[in-house]
């Protein structure tokens, strides 16, 4: 079962970061939401920051304005993810140019749409 991160997860169904962690349970993932500011997201436990993950990442999902995505580029560097995805309103110019610079390759794209669903 591969791993995703959305990194942006939300308790708010009407947010993306929700729909996202929704579509990758129905879609078999096992799923970790980040978020400083949630405990539980979709009945799982939250992590306040990418740092607090164990493990391999199969995949980074971004679902964050990008002046604070940007912040967050080293840390997903780090954590070194087979796939970084940077979703529709998570992209910049220069976000996407640096996490380029960095090796990370950004997918910018819709990742729901990506494993079969409609957000």
């Amino acid at each position: 079962m591969p791993t995703v991160l959305v990194v942006g997860a939300s308790s708010n169904p009407a947010k993306f970061g929700n729909k996202a962690v929704r579509a990758y349970q129905r879609q078999g993932w096992n799923v970790i939401p980040v978020n400083p500011n949630e405990a539980q997201i979709e009945g799982l436990t939250a992590v306040s920051k990418i740092e607090d993950v164990d493990g391999p990442i199969d995949r980074i999902s971004l679902y964050l304005p990008p002046a604070v995505g940007i912040t967050l580029l080293e840390a997903i560097r780090k954590k070194g993810p087979k796939e970084f995805w940077v979703n529709p309103g998570a992209e910049s110019e220069e976000l996407m140019a640096r996490a380029e610079s960095m090796g990370l390759d950004p997918i910018n794209a819709c990742s729901i749409v990506d494993i079969g669903e409609r957000p």
